[in-house]
C-alpha cells in the first residue's frame, strides 16, 4: 500500500518529466530566436506536490543576455494535459499523434503552435513509453487489480487509463473501474468523455455512499457525523438521490447504492435509508469489506452480476456538435441542477479562440468544487437556485476535451495547516508509518 502511494512504478514521474520536458523545450526555442514567434505561452510546468506558492511565478529572471522573463505557473502533475493523454491514449502511435496534437502557445497572427512544431513528441513519446503500460497490482487477499493513471476528477477527467480498462475487460469475467469523487464529476466524466472517446458503455453503476457523508450533507458538523442523527440523514439522503436520478434517468444506466459501513453506523440509521431507497426502486448493499475484507462485498458482487443482465439505455449529456457553450449549460443544468452559466470575458474570448481554430466540436471537461452540486464548496444542500461561474476555459487538444474552470477550484492545490506529512515517519527498522 505504502509502495503504490509514494512512487509505484513512477508512471507520475514520468509525465512530470514529459511535461518538464515540454517546457523547457518551449523556453529553449524562446532563448534561441523565437522562430515560431511565440507571442502568449500557455504551457505550465507541474510538479506532483500541493505547492500553492507556485501557482503563479515568474520565470526567467536570471538577467543572462537573451533570457527573457516571463510569468509561468506550476499545475499538480494530476492535472497536467500530459496525465490526460496519458489516460485516453489506446497504443504508442495514438500517444505520439496526441502529444503532437498539444497546444503549447500562440503566435503574433493568433495561431495555435503545437508540440509538433517544436518536434518534441518524440522525446515525450520516449519518457513515457513505459508508463504507458497498466499496472497489475494484488488486493490483501491475493486478487488482481489494475492501477493506471490518475487524473483528480475536480481538476481534471478523473478516469484510469483507457488501456487499463480495455485489459481488465479482456481478463475479467467483470471489470469494476472508479471514477473518483462525486458522480457529479466522476461519472459525468467517465460517461461523457472516457466512455465515448474509448466506446465503452457501463452494464451498471455502483454509487458509493457513506452515513457519515449523507449526514454531512443534511447539515450536521463534520465533527459530529458520527453520531447518530437521523434529521440530518434524512436531509442527506437528498443528496444521495439527485446522484441516482443523474445515474438512472439522466444517463439510462442500472444503479446500485453501495454504503461503505463505519463501526459508527446505528442499526436505526441503515434501516431508514434502506427503506428510502425501496421507495425509489434503488436496491442497497451495505458493504463491510473495511472489517471483512471481500468477505464483506459479497452481497454487493451478487447484486451487480444480477443488475447487469438488467437492459439499459445509455445516453450521453450533450452532442459533440452543439457550441461549446451550449455543452457547459447542458452539463450544469442537467447534472448538477444549475439554473444557468456565467460566462466570465476571458472565457468567451477563450471560447471564441477555440471555435475559431477548428475545436468547436470536442467534450467538456468541468472543473468544480467534489464538496457541492455548485461551485461553491460551503453550499452543500443547493436549496436555493444557483449559477455555474464558468471563469477560464482552456484547450487540451491532445487530450482531445476543453477544460472549464469554475468557481475558485485551483489546478495546483495546497496543503492544509496541518500538512499529512508531519505525521509521515520510517521507524527504527525502516517500515513507513503515518500514511493511513
Amino acid at each position: 500500500m505504502e509502495d503504490i502511494n509514494l512512487h509505484f512504478t513512477g508512471d507520475i514521474h514520468a509525465m512530470t518529466a514529459a511535461n518538464n520536458l515540454l517546457a523547457a523545450m518551449i523556453d529553449n526555442h524562446i532563448y534561441f530566436g523565437n522562430e515560431l514567434g511565440f507571442k502568449k505561452v500557455l504551457w505550465k510546468r507541474c510538479v506532483d506536490l500541493n505547492d500553492r506558492q507556485l501557482r503563479k511565478i515568474r520565470c526567467g529572471l536570471s538577467h543572462e543576455k537573451g533570457m527573457r522573463e516571463r510569468d509561468d505557473g506550476f499545475d499538480i502533475t494530476v492535472a497536467s494535459e500530459i496525465m490526460a493523454i496519458l489516460c485516453l491514449s489506446k497504443d504508442i502511435k495514438d500517444l505520439k499523434a496526441r502529444l503532437g496534437r498539444i497546444i503549447v502557445g500562440y503566435n503574433e497572427k493568433d495561431e495555435p503552435i503545437t508540440a509538433k512544431d517544436l518536434k518534441a513528441e518524440g522525446s515525450l513519446a520516449v519518457l513515457l513509453k513505459d508508463a504507458i503500460n497498466p499496472n497489475l497490482v494484488q488486493t490483501l487477499e491475493n486478487t488482481p487489480a489494475i492501477v493506471h493513471g490518475g487524473p483528480f476528477a475536480n481538476i481534471a477527467h478523473g478516469c484510469n487509463s483507457v488501456r487499463a480498462t480495455r485489459l481488465a475487460l479482456k481478463l475479467g469475467d467483470y471489470c469494476i473501474t472508479e471514477a473518483g469523487f462525486g458522480a457529479d464529476l466522476g461519472a459525468e466524466k467517465f460517461l461523457d468523455i472516457k466512455c465515448r472517446e474509448a466506446n465503452l458503455k457501463p452494464d451498471a453503476v455502483v454509487c458509493v455512499a457513506t452515513m457519515r457523508a449523507l449526514k454531512y450533507h443534511g447539515g450536521a458538523a463534520k465533527e459530529e457525523v458520527q453520531e447518530e442523527n437521523m434529521e440530518a440523514l434524512e436531509k442527506g439522503i437528498h443528496n444521495l438521490t439527485r446522484h441516482i436520478d443523474n445515474l438512472k434517468n439522466k444517463f439510462g444506466l442500472n444503479v446500485i447504492v453501495a454504503i461503505n459501513r463505519f463501526t459508527s453506523d446505528t442499526e436505526r440509521e441503515i434501516d431508514f435509508l434502506q427503506n428510502k431507497l425501496k421507495e425509489l426502486g434503488i436496491n442497497m448493499s451495505l458493504v463491510e469489506a473495511w472489517a471483512k475484507g471481500g468477505e464483506g462485498a459479497i452481497d454487493l458482487a451478487e447484486k451487480i452480476v444480477d443488475l447487469c443482465e438488467v437492459p439499459e439505455n445509455f445516453t450521453f449529456t450533450y452532442d459533440l456538435n452543439e457550441e461549446i457553450e451550449e455543452k457547459i449549460r447542458k452539463v450544469a443544468r442537467k447534472i448538477y441542477g444549475a439554473e444557468d452559466v456565467e460566462f466570465s470575458e476571458e472565457a468567451m474570448e477563450s471560447i471564441k479562440q477555440i471555435k475559431k481554430i477548428g475545436y468547436g466540436n470536442l467534450p467538456v471537461c468541468i472543473a468544480k468544487t467534489q464538496y457541492s452540486f455548485s461551485d461553491d464548496p460551503k453550499n452543500l444542500e443547493c436549496l436555493e437556485p444557483f449559477n455555474i461561474h464558468a471563469q477560464e476555459v482552456i484547450l487540451k487538444a491532445g487530450a482531445g476535451f476543453v477544460v472549464v474552470i469554475t468557481g475558485k477550484i485551483m489546478t495546483m492545490p495546497g496543503l492544509p495547516k496541518v500538512p499529512a506529512a508531519e505525521g509521515i515517519d520510517l521507524d527504527e527498522n525502516g517500515n513507513i508509518v503515518g500514511i493511513f
